[in-house]
């Protein structure tokens, strides 16, 4: 349906849409080890703007990422293997699990190193997951920008050409200045 068409049908004011923006995740290249050693990424769709970052995360076993806190609220479905918050040890999310986790949520992600295949995640995130050291000592910011320079550092250094995924607006005036 086209912009037009929609606008003459909707009883309500709506945003022009001249098509689905949509895309396959078979045609993203795995980032292989970008967020670290056997901590690998598709990203889906990224609006540092707003801070919302979804990404298909693809976990080898025994990856683990730093401890952290969330800024905001994310969603989780597990697509195949199996993980585990290590604070959380007896709730195993496995294939099929959906997961929500309230803004504050602090955790340590871990895969088990007796999987026997790759984990595949497909993560909802709004905000940033600030990652800590053992010792408590601030380690990292992951977040929209983030992800959107490591899915520029890791194409570059694979000669990978452009990382396609969909992406927010951009801030500016009415006017276009």
């Amino acid at each position: 349906m086209t912009a037009e068409l929609t606008e003459r049908k909707a009883p309500v004011f709506s945003l022009p849409q001249d098509r689905l923006l949509t895309l396959n995740v078979n045609d993203i290249p795995v980032l292989k080890d970008a967020a670290g050693p056997g901590v690998s990424f598709q990203p889906l769709y990224l609006d540092p703007e707003v801070g919302l970052w979804t990404v298909m995360g693809i976990f080898a076993p025994g990856a683990e990422l730093p401890a952290h806190l969330h800024t905001g609220a994310v969603h989780g479905y597990t697509l195949s293997g199996s993980w585990i918050y290590k604070e959380y040890p007896d709730q195993v999310q496995i294939a099929g699990s959906y997961l929500y986790e309230p803004a504050s949520s602090f955790h340590t992600f871990y895969v088990p190193d007796t999987n026997t295949e790759e984990t595949l995640v497909l993560f909802i995130v709004y905000g940033a997951n600030v990652g800590f050291t053992d010792d408590g000592q601030f380690h990292s910011i992951l977040d929209a920008l983030t992800v959107q320079k490591l899915a520029e550092q890791w194409a570059q250094a694979n000669d990978a050409g452009t990382i396609h995924y969909l992406k927010g607006g951009s801030a500016g005036y009415t006017n276009g200045a």
